[in-house]
């Protein structure tokens, strides 16, 4: 009669080590898979990179004889076409004197309209609010043609404060928005004892808020900066004339009549993406900082 329990007792502990081991073969086979998911996906995504960087530090005859060889020779003189024949160099000072303003500009007005909006009580805040979100809805295709007409009416048109501005309008919605979302979670303590010192509101803003933002200040500039370095469509739209033109616009004309000269062309778009690659690695953890933290306030 004592038996029989024991039996019971050692049968129950066998079936639950087996479903324990079949749980955890279940979840190894499960995140094998996922990592090799991930692992083709990156494959997929860094080839082109890799075989662009390779195209345009390789010889002329070695990407003509060997166009998918990666690293098989070494030579700048892809580069040195690019930069000199391709005006690589004059384009790249316009994509600074249209990126950075502009991303400037974004980020002192989207803070202070964010701060508006999310600490300062006045008369239609929440309407106003809305009415600023509503263009993230508005697609730029809708008004684009419009807009070229009142640039050129007001003598803004193929001008680089013309363009700056269109690429600031563009961004205002969406950084006004996220910067909302970081001051409206910061406690009102502060703003209290700050007022209750004397501070004024500018000085609360500046002093108190801003660095406690600051993450997402920098993850927004980030943000902006690369959205406006790889637009393309408002430099070709509003620079007409071609009297700016910056990277993006700048290797779609290189491309004209160039079809075959595979080598120029791959030191032109590596010139175009290694300044964004390298700005991306400098500030990795501010952006990833900041947008978790806009993801935990949301």
């Amino acid at each position: 009669m004592v038996e029989v329990p024991v039996a019971v007792s050692r049968s129950s502990e066998s079936e639950d080590q087996v479903t324990s081991r079949r749980y955890d073969v279940r979840r190894s086979t499960g995140l094998a898979v996922r990592h090799l998911v991930l692992v083709a996906m990156a494959a997929l995504t860094l080839f082109p990179v890799l075989l662009v960087v390779s195209t345009a530090l390789k010889t002329p005859e070695d990407v003509r004889s060997d166009p998918f060889g990666l690293f098989s020779s070494f030579s700048l003189e892809n580069l040195q076409s690019a930069w000199t024949v391709g005006r690589f160099s004059s384009y790249l000072l316009d994509s600074l004197l249209l990126s950075v303003p502009s991303t400037v500009v974004v980020i002192v007005i989207s803070t202070m309209a964010g701060y508006a909006f999310a600490r300062l009580p006045f008369p239609g805040r929440t309407v106003l609010f809305y009415l600023v979100v509503l263009g993230l809805l508005v697609p730029f295709f809708t008004y684009m043609i419009p807009l070229y007409f009142q640039l050129r009416s007001m003598g803004l048109l193929d001008s680089l404060v013309g363009a700056n501005l269109v690429l600031v309008s563009t961004n205002l919605s969406f950084g006004t928005f996220f910067m909302r979302a970081f001051f409206s979670d910061l406690p009102d303590e502060l703003e209290q004892a700050a007022r209750i010192d004397g501070a004024s509101e500018s000085r609360i803003f500046a002093q108190v808020m801003m660095p406690l933002v600051s993450s997402g200040a920098a993850a927004l500039a980030v943000f902006t900066f690369l959205n406006n370095w790889n637009n393309f469509l408002v430099p070709l739209l509003y620079l007409p004339s071609g009297k700016y033109r910056p990277l993006t616009a700048g290797l779609y004309n290189f491309t004209g009549g160039r079809s075959m000269d595979i080598g120029p062309l791959a030191a032109g778009t590596l010139i175009t993406i290694v300044p964004v690659i390298v700005i991306f690695v400098i500030l990795q953890r501010q952006v990833t900082q900041g947008f978790m933290s806009g993801a935990v306030k949301g």
